[in-house]
């Protein structure tokens, strides 16, 4: 499982990275953790608002900071399909 973090590091951006640490740890899952930081990058998921949050290349939120709990359930739901 890939999760990527699109924004540029602004203060919500880190939040959000450190919730999806937060939720694959409680979830003990092996997923991978990526930063996307660089804006033509970005632009390529086509988020009109960061940060970002995708989970295998698909976009499950953005213009907002989902909480642990969202994001364990969005894990959930990826691991399941």
């Amino acid at each position: 499982m890939k999760i990527q973090i699109l924004g540029t590091g602004c203060p919500r951006c880190k939040t959000l990275a450190s919730n999806a640490e937060t939720a694959v740890k409680e979830l003990a899952l092996e997923a991978e953790i990526e930063k996307v930081t660089g804006i033509e990058d970005i632009l390529k998921f086509q988020i009109l608002a960061m940060p970002g949050l995708a989970i295998d290349g698909q976009v499950k939120a953005a213009g907002r900071v989902p909480t642990i709990d969202e994001i364990k359930q969005l894990l959930g739901a990826c691991k399941e399909a």
